[in-house]
């Protein structure tokens, strides 16, 4: 700490100024104590910044992110004013010095210093992430080295995941010996993996004194950053894998925490001799025989001796300074701290460093043979009165698609190309089929006024197997063992068999009942009364010639589907009919039911939510019209995170667990793919061109064909990489 100096002042928001602790480009931070005698950190903004507002914006960001973190490895915001003529935010004073002072004043770190650093730099990070955050400026500097572990600071580039980005395209902010290869090329685009590349840089820092990618200027360094290979010399045997695995150069490819973290929990608790790569002197401040390592989008590591080099070589540092000349970047102090922003003006070098990540992902994605982006139209024009049911939209089944569209009962795409291989049906209806199991595609039809059927056509050639007639209002659904329907006339259940036989029959109650599948397993929802949703919800378990009550759900709960064999409910916060436009109910539980006894258990929400629910892998997805997706856990009710994007009526999510991402789309064709982890936005597309005339009529769907991306945006069917827009 230094003393005060001419011009600073003596208190800032009642807090008594005691010196200052540290400056940067954009502000000051002073050391303040409280009338109570506790001691703050309170970081000051310099005075023309506060007339940017863009400034203040990210400074509010800045402060709502720290906030929303708290754990035993970060530093707690106690109070902040954002809107005082210099803002100003203080946090709890953490004594001690940083990571990067620790290392210059005694050497890199032992092993077991080294375990311990990792172990809490990964709990902080899980807290930052479970807060729907991602750092983007993990580095020595803001690492403070305290008795009772490290603690992780300074906000003021996070990443909230339900923030519009402020950093402009081409821009990025961070320290680029540890930001990411996807931060310097596409900022808007990271993720909380790339967090995870910024703690591998950090551990190589702390056990070598260096860091994996240091060059002469930062242009070059981040040069090395996306394509170079890392330098590991002085890092201990026994991390190698862990710093390896975190500084892979596909994000997909990186560690999860929890696998860092059970990898770093195996690693010995005291210092082993020898565990060096090599045998040359470990004092501190030395460094062995330097050890690189390239890690490709396969995740395979080939190690390779450079002996008493660089890592990288003379040769390829001259050659990265020649790629670099005349890029036109500029440098900028980002935050209060030294970290580095690096603008990159020429487009061609943000393309080359874009193409590096994108091109290793799709790689390691699993595509339909032959896979290439394509985009067909679900529209043909035929004869007779449209019957439009304002629901299109494909189901895949192996590499194939099975849609339905205006004109046309049912037609099978190609997924590669998106060719249509055959095309049946001439009543304009448009409707999507109910689904495609052994070798039938299920599709509803309506010959008119007073008539509905389901029709089984043939995957292979679309012919018509058979047909069977059903109630005008209900839907059919496939269960585990065949086709549930709800009959003409309203009287029974009858399920079908492939062939289109009658497996059985189960009487239906005189009330209002819909046939559905939870888990497989056939049920009615029936509610007494003319009208769904007028009565509380009885789940009736069906089987042949009998329907059994199974539990009593409140007045309208809407089925989401099931969890372990056990069907799940939303239950409403209230039940009142409102008919204001845009109106969005409120629930407050999920509602799951023991299928054996019908015992109802209430999972509480922490607080209401509003919008269309999904459960997909255990999750639940709340996606609000104005572009908010709360995601949900099915098993305890507890938010996983928030996301508030500038996307509106999107549509009901697509999970892909190899790329760990939820994808969406809207009416107009553009695609959203967010962190399934932490709900930060991985990437996103510019709308189609042409989605047809119906786009503001169609809702718009998103599916997964093996790993490809299959959409629908008015009458338009279209297939993109899951890499993104690279």
């Amino acid at each position: 700490m230094t003393p005060l100096s001419t011009g600073d002042p003596e208190s800032i928001g009642g807090y008594t100024l005691l010196g200052r602790l540290g400056a940067g480009g954009m502000g000051v931070v002073y050391l303040g104590v409280s009338a109570s005698g506790r001691q703050v950190a309170v970081k000051l903004v310099h005075g023309p910044y506060a007339q940017e507002e863009e400034f203040r914006t990210r400074f509010r960001q800045e402060i709502a992110a720290a906030r929303r973190v708290s754990g035993a490895f970060t530093a707690p915001v106690v109070d902040a004013d954002p809107d005082a003529d210099r803002p100003w935010m203080a946090t709890l004073y953490v004594p001690g010095l940083n990571l990067a002072e620790v290392v210059q004043r005694d050497g890199p770190l032992s092993q077991r210093q080294l375990r311990a650093l990792g172990l809490g730099l990964t709990e902080a990070l899980r807290d930052i992430h479970r807060a729907g955050l991602v750092h983007r400026d993990l580095k020595p500097g803001n690492v403070l080295m305290t008795e009772d572990g490290p603690r992780v600071i300074d906000f003021g580039i996070s990443h909230a995941s339900d923030n519009q980005s402020l950093t402009a395209t081409g821009r990025m902010i961070g320290t680029p010996p540890f930001m990411s290869p996807e931060q310097l090329a596409s900022p808007r685009d990271v993720t909380s993996a790339s967090d995870v590349f910024s703690l591998g840089s950090l551990l190589v820092f702390a056990a070598a004194g260096t860091g994996p990618f240091d060059a002469d200027s930062p242009y070059i360094t981040g040069y090395q950053v996306v394509h170079g290979t890392p330098d590991l010399g002085g890092v201990p045997e026994a991390l190698l894998d862990i710093v390896e695995r975190c500084l892979h150069k596909d994000p997909a490819a990186r560690p999860e925490l929890t696998d860092i973290y059970r990898m770093l929990l195996a690693l010995p608790e005291s210092d082993v001799t020898g565990s060096l790569k090599t045998g040359l002197s470990t004092k501190p401040g030395s460094r062995p025989t330097s050890r690189s390592v390239t890690t490709g989008s396969t995740g395979a590591s080939t190690a390779t001796g450079t002996g008493t080099g660089t890592g990288t070589g003379t040769g390829q540092r001259r050659r990265a300074r020649m790629l670099l000349t005349g890029l036109g970047a500029v440098l900028v102090v980002a935050g209060l701290g030294v970290g580095v922003g690096v603008y990159v003006s020429d487009p061609d070098t943000t393309t080359i460093a874009s193409d590096a990540t994108g091109t290793a992902t799709a790689r390691a994605a699993s595509l339909p043979a032959g896979w290439r982006p394509w985009q067909t139209k679900l529209r043909y024009a035929v004869k007779g009165v449209p019957l439009d049911y304002d629901s299109p939209g494909c189901v895949p089944e192996g590499s194939a698609l099975f849609c339905g569209g205006t004109g046309f009962t049912a037609a099978r795409v190609d997924a590669s190309s998106g060719r249509t291989m055959w095309r049946t049906g001439t009543r304009p209806q448009g409707a999507q089929p109910i689904g495609v199991r052994d070798g039938l595609v299920y599709m509803p039809e309506q010959p008119d006024d007073k008539t509905r059927r389901v029709v089984a056509l043939d995957a292979d050639t679309g012919h018509r197997r058979w047909q069977r007639d059903i109630s005008l209002s209900e839907e059919a659904v496939l269960y585990d063992g065949g086709l549930l329907t709800l009959s003409p006339d309203y009287s029974s259940f009858v399920a079908y068999g492939p062939s289109g036989k009658e497996l059985w029959r189960a009487p239906s109650l005189d009330e209002y009942c819909t046939p559905t599948a939870l888990g497989g397993v056939p049920y009615a929802l029936c509610s007494k009364g003319t009208e769904p949703g007028q009565a509380p919800v009885e789940l009736m378990r069906l089987g042949p010639g009998s329907l059994a009550e199974t539990a009593t759900l409140p007045k309208k709960a809407e089925a989401l589907g099931a969890v372990g064999g056990q069907p799940l409910f939303l239950a409403p916060q209230t039940a009142k009919d409102v008919y204001d436009a845009g109106y969005e109910r409120p629930y407050n539980a999920l509602l799951r039911v023991n299928s054996k006894t019908g015992q109802v258990r209430r999972i509480p929400l922490a607080h209401p939510l509003t919008g269309a629910a999904t459960l997909v892998h255990g999750v639940v997805y709340f996606v609000r019209s104005n572009g908010s997706v709360t995601a949900v856990s099915a098993d305890s009710g507890k938010q996983l995170w928030q996301k508030v994007a500038d996307m509106e009526s999107l549509s009901a999510p697509a999970v892909s667990a190899t790329y760990k991402r939820v994808y969406f789309s809207n009416r107009f064709g553009r695609l959203l793919a967010l962190d399934s982890r932490t709900g930060a936005e991985v990437w996103r597309t510019s709308a189609l061109d042409d989605p047809g005339d119906k786009a503001q009529d169609y809702p718009p769907r998103v599916l997964l064909v093996k790993d490809a991306i299959v959409a629908t945006a008015g009458d338009t069917a279209f297939s993109r990489s899951p890499a993104g827009p690279f």
